[in-house]
C-alpha cells in the first residue's frame, strides 16, 4: 500500500460507488456527500421521479437505475450499470430497507416476509452481485450495509420483524467480512437510531406525541439530541475510503450513545 497523508486517506474522488435505496433519507444524504467529495455515483432506487430530482442536486453526473434489489437480475443489473458507466465499482452503500410495526400476534405473516425481503433478502443480492464484481477485479474494495440499533436491541413497540432483520444484517456483514477478507474487500454495518426523515418527522415535532416520545428517547442517548441525516455522512466516507482499511466485520452505531448505556 503506497503511503498516504492522514487526509488523503479520506478522498474518495474518482471512485465509483453504487447506492441501493437511493431516494430514501440516508441514500439521498450519502448521494450528495459523495458527489460532492467527487465520488462516480450508480443511484438505484424504484422511483423514477425522485431520483431524477436526485440526480439533478448533484455537482457531478450520475447514473440513474430505476431498481429495487429484489431479485438477482436487479442486482446484477445494478452493478452492470456502474460498470458500463464508469468502468469498475470501488465499493456500495445499501440503504435500501422498510419496517412494519405491530404485535407480534398481530402481525401479517405477510408483512414479515415484506422486512425480511426488503432488509435482508435485498442485502444479500446486492452483496453477491457486488462481490462477484469486486472478485473479479480483484483490487478490493468496501461494501457498507445499513443496519440499525435495533439490531442489536429489542423494543416493545412492534419490532419482531424489523429488529430480527437487522441483526441478520449485522451478521451478514461479519460474515462477508470473514469471506472476502483475504481478497482485501472490506465489509462492515453502519447503525444508526432514530434520525430525521420523513417517517420519523412527527417526533421532531413540539406537539404533545411528538415532544413526548422525543423526551423519552433523549432520556437514553448521552449527546442529549436526536440525530440529522448528515450526522451519517462522515463515517459513511470514513468506511468507504482507504482510512478505514484495517476496518472490516465491525457494526459502527451511529446513535450519540444509545447503545452504550
Amino acid at each position: 500500500m503506497s503511503k498516504l497523508t492522514a487526509q488523503s486517506r479520506f478522498d474518495v474522488s474518482g471512485k465509483s460507488f453504487l447506492i441501493t435505496g437511493a431516494t430514501g433519507t440516508l441514500g439521498s444524504e450519502a448521494a450528495r456527500a459523495l458527489s460532492a467529495a467527487g465520488a462516480n455515483l450508480t443511484l438505484a432506487g424504484g422511483n423514477a421521479e425522485r431520483l431524477k430530482e436526485l440526480a439533478a442536486e448533484l455537482p457531478r453526473s450520475s447514473v440513474r437505475v430505476q431498481r429495487r434489489p429484489e431479485s438477482a437480475h436487479d442486482a446484477a443489473a445494478m452493478v452492470a450499470e456502474a460498470e458500463d458507466a464508469f468502468g469498475r465499482l470501488d465499493g456500495v452503500l445499501t440503504a435500501a430497507g422498510m419496517n412494519k410495526v405491530s404485535p407480534i400476534v398481530d402481525m401479517p405473516l405477510e408483512d414479515f416476509e415484506t422486512v425480511m425481503d426488503a432488509n435482508v433478502r435485498g442485502s444479500w443480492l446486492t452483496c453477491q452481485a457486488v462481490g462477484r464484481r469486486l472478485l473479479e477485479q480483484g483490487t478490493g474494495g468496501s461494501v457498507v450495509l445499513v443496519s440499525s440499533t435495533r439490531g442489536k436491541l429489542g423494543h416493545p413497540a412492534g419490532y419482531s420483524a424489523y429488529s430480527p432483520s437487522k441483526a441478520a444484517v449485522d451478521v451478514l456483514a461479519k460474515t462477508l467480512a470473514a469471506e472476502w477478507g483475504p481478497h482485501g474487500i472490506r465489509v462492515n454495518a453502519l447503525a444508526p437510531t432514530v434520525f430525521r426523515s420523513e417517517l420519523t418527522a412527527w417526533m421532531y415535532e413540539d406537539d404533545e406525541v411528538g415532544t413526548a416520545t422525543r423526551e423519552a428517547m433523549l432520556s437514553r442517548i448521552p449527546l442529549g439530541r436526536l440525530a440529522e441525516p448528515e450526522d451519517f455522512v462522515g463515517a459513511l466516507i470514513y468506511l468507504l475510503s482507504d482510512a478505514s482499511a484495517f476496518l472490516t466485520g465491525q457494526v459502527l452505531y451511529l446513535d450519540g450513545g444509545y447503545t452504550a448505556c
